[in-house]
């Protein structure tokens, strides 16, 4: 396989991986998590698969900026992004800017502990703010990879 074939299949794949654990996090743990009775079980099961999903979103973030960069330097693409009708390019780079400012700083450094803070005095409402930040992070994405597959093949897309 060419190295452009192989960069495209490692950026889809990488995007797959990590906003399919997004949507899967979003629609699935967190609703679940917040229906559970006990409230001490709630953050720890929502913490336990978060932890596990973190760690393989870094991997898949790292991987999909450095396929994306280099897909975009190859193929001499940096002029799309002054280009309104590619408006997805630029919405690639700042989900994946904000996923790996969240990802690497925000989580590990502030999120973790204000979380914790906040959840000792309501849980459920610690849960509802994850929940919410979780749908617009996912609601972002899924216009984002919308506008990347339509824009890449032709269809103006907004």
């Amino acid at each position: 396989m060419e190295a452009l074939g192989l960069a495209r299949a490692l950026h889809v794949v990488g995007v797959v991986l990590w906003i399919g654990g997004v949507s899967m996090v979003t629609l699935s743990l967190l609703p679940a998590a917040r229906d559970l009775q006990s409230g001490g079980n709630r953050l720890k099961l929502f913490e336990r698969v978060e932890r596990r999903f973190a760690r393989q979103s870094r991997w898949t973030t790292m991987l999909v900026g450095a396929t994306g960069f280099y897909l975009v330097a190859a193929l001499d693409l940096w002029h799309r992004f002054a280009e309104p009708r590619y408006w997805w390019m630029a919405a690639m780079v700042f989900v994946w800017a904000a996923f790996t400012v969240m990802l690497f700083i925000l989580e590990p450094f502030v999120l973790h502990r204000w979380f914790a803070r906040r959840a000792e005095r309501d849980q459920a409402g610690t849960l509802r703010i994850l929940l919410r930040m979780h749908w617009f992070l996912l609601a972002l994405s899924v216009v984002t990879i919308a506008g990347a597959v339509a824009g890449s093949h032709g269809a103006f897309v907004f």
